[in-house]
């Protein structure tokens, strides 16, 4: 997992296998270590509900995404367009989450969609 963070707004870029194991059921993890033991680190879950969640415990932040909302892009693979999320923080802010997965590592395993072409009558 790609993790991106300028100001407040995160991308997370996932690649083929990282979204099977999240659909799957699983966490998806990204540890950065400073030196020493500590460090930071991200996860991203996905649950029933319709709206992302982020359970942040200082070192490590855990964002819950809605199962539905995956599945949904995940059906339409390989393209661009990700999940954008705007997450409400407890002290008034606002977060920006943007939820991608990699195009080329989804053109390498699912191949080029055809796009439908509409014929005019």
């Amino acid at each position: 997992m790609k993790v991106q963070l300028q100001d407040q707004s995160v991308r997370l870029r996932l690649d083929e296998a990282e979204l099977a194991r999240l659909l799957a059921g699983e966490s998806v993890e990204n540890m950065t270590r400073f030196g020493g033991i500590d460090g930071w680190g991200m996860a991203v879950s996905l649950h029933a509900g319709e709206q992302p969640v982020l359970l942040d415990g200082g070192t490590f932040c855990r964002l819950v995404l809605p199962r539905n909302a995956v599945e949904a892009l995940a059906a339409r693979l390989p393209c661009r367009d990700g999940l954008p999320f705007d997450i409400a923080l407890e002290e008034g802010g606002q977060l920006q989450l943007q939820f991608d997965v990699d195009v080329r590592d989804s053109v390498r395993q699912r191949g080029v969609a055809r796009r439908s072409t509409a014929s005019s009558v």
